[in-house]
């Protein structure tokens, strides 16, 4: 993190605007905004600074910059498009350890104006480090698009309510959980309906109605995808934000596990080959014990919670002991991989379904049916196979598969390491021999791995 994102409290405090042009003249919008005292130094004005100027919004010396000008400031910015100004400016301001901002010159800043969403009292702010300000200005306009100007109203209100929610809950996740429901609820519906009266009788209500302390929390069973952060669902990512433990494998990208709630707790439980952090039990027992204390958790999988992700046998616990939860689907490995590497699992004129099987060596042998598995114009899938592939191609092949079968190797799908080695039954063991490839790594068999070249999309990281 290049700048630490901060909000200053400028309500007559004293700030220097140096320039007069239509740069300075939009900072120092800003800054009125936020009900600074602002001084601006520059031989001429704007059209808006002069006007500003008469009705008193700001003062204006007419003048040189001097680095006594800096004295007694709480912000500083440069606008001007002398450079031997704007390096005195920020010489001046940095001996004193005042903010200073030198527009469209970072390395002369110690803080970044970004691109502002004003829902006041919401503000949400976008700072790219000045690396791109048009593309801080493109994500400034899709926020736009999404937070209702209500929000501002909703915020307001909700101000109204802290004394007596505080009075009412002592402890501040009960109050957390209060404010949770009614943010997502009714009362926050009718205000961004224009019904404010409404909505604060149902805060009022609600408020009366609530009760102290849940004595049993809920499990959110959640699929986190293959990898990419954008693949989550909505629904996940909201339930992510609610959630007071975190519980990840790990296929779970770090990622999309700092997508949760920056207070909630983590806990790593993941599994790799030969050596289980925590044993699928104790997962099971785990989930049981936080809910039962009240928490919320969000248990991440990478790729779909019910595919190869052992799901079902979590649940089963939670069901056994009473424990509430819900189920958010991911998309799965298989899905995710073929979609990025451009391998369609069903087509028309090369495949009319699809297998999905574990891959897991067992005592060197992989336990599965193999005549269902050889079969004509179907894909299979592979889980878990990277250890086991010798195996899989020597059996596909035992069982009448071709060995000039396509295969593909999909290493990271989805993510920016993505790799895809492809080959033929074969060779594929030529090729594991002589590349390093690391898990996770699905594995794609079929005559749609042909399709590769022609359709891929991606681009993976050389």
């Amino acid at each position: 993190m290049d700048f630490f994102p901060i909000f200053m409290n400028l309500q007559q405090r004293n700030c220097l605007i140096v320039g007069g042009g239509e740069v300075a003249t939009r900072k120092a919008s800003l800054l009125l905004d936020a009900h600074a005292q602002l001084v601006v130094i520059a031989p001429e004005l704007t059209a808006t600074l002069s006007g500003w100027l008469k009705d008193g919004k700001i003062s204006h010396e007419a003048r040189a910059f001097t680095a006594a000008d800096v004295d007694g400031k709480s912000l500083i910015i440069a606008a001007t498009d002398d450079e031997a100004i704007n390096q005195a400016v920020h010489t001046a301001a940095t001996a004193k350890n005042i903010p200073v901002n030198v527009v469209d010159n970072p390395e002369l800043c110690t803080f970044i104006v970004p691109s502002i969403v004003d829902r006041s009292p919401v503000i949400a702010a976008i700072s790219t480090g000045g690396a791109s300000p048009v593309l801080a200005r493109m994500i400034r306009s899709r926020l736009e698009s999404l937070l209702p100007s209500a929000y501002g109203r909703l915020a307001k209100m909700t101000a109204g309510f802290r004394d007596r929610v505080k009075q009412r809950f002592e402890n501040p996740k009960d109050r957390r959980l209060f404010w949770e429901r009614v943010l997502e609820g009714p009362a926050a519906e009718m205000v961004f309906a224009g019904r404010d009266s409404d909505a604060e009788t149902e805060i009022s209500k609600s408020l009366a109605e609530a009760e102290q302390g849940d004595k049993i929390g809920e499990v959110y069973l959640i699929g986190a995808g293959p990898g990419d952060p954008d693949l989550l669902t909505f629904r996940a990512l909201r339930l992510m934000q609610q959630a007071d433990v975190v519980v990840h494998d790990r296929l779970v990208s770090q990622q999309i596990i700092d997508l949760a709630r920056r207070d909630a707790e983590r806990i790593y439980v993941g599994k790799e080959r030969d050596n289980h952090a925590v044993p699928q039990e104790d997962i099971n027992h785990l989930l049981v014990r936080l809910a039962k204390e009240g928490k919320r958790v969000c248990r991440l999988k990478g790729g779909d919670p019910f595919i190869f992700g052992r799901g079902g046998e979590e649940i089963d616990t939670l069901v056994e002991e009473g424990v509430s939860f819900q189920v958010v689907p991911g998309i799965t490995a298989a899905s995710g991989a073929a979609s990025y590497t451009g391998i369609p699992l069903t087509h028309r004129d090369y495949s009319q379904s699809v297998v999905f099987a574990t891959g897991h060596l067992k005592n060197g042998m992989i336990d599965i049916n193999w005549p269902g598995l050889v079969q004509p114009n179907q894909t299979l899938v592979f889980y878990m196979g990277l250890v086991g592939i010798k195996v899989i191609c020597k059996e596909l092949m035992a069982h009448g598969m071709s060995p000039d079968m396509p295969i593909a190797l999909v290493q990271k799908a989805t993510t920016p390491e993505q790799k895809l080695f492809t080959g033929s039954l074969a060779n594929m063991h030529e090729i594991v021999d002589r590349e390093d490839i690391k898990p996770p790594t699905l594995i794609i068999v079929g005559e749609v791995v042909k399709l590769h070249k022609k359709l891929n999309w991606y681009s993976e990281k050389s």
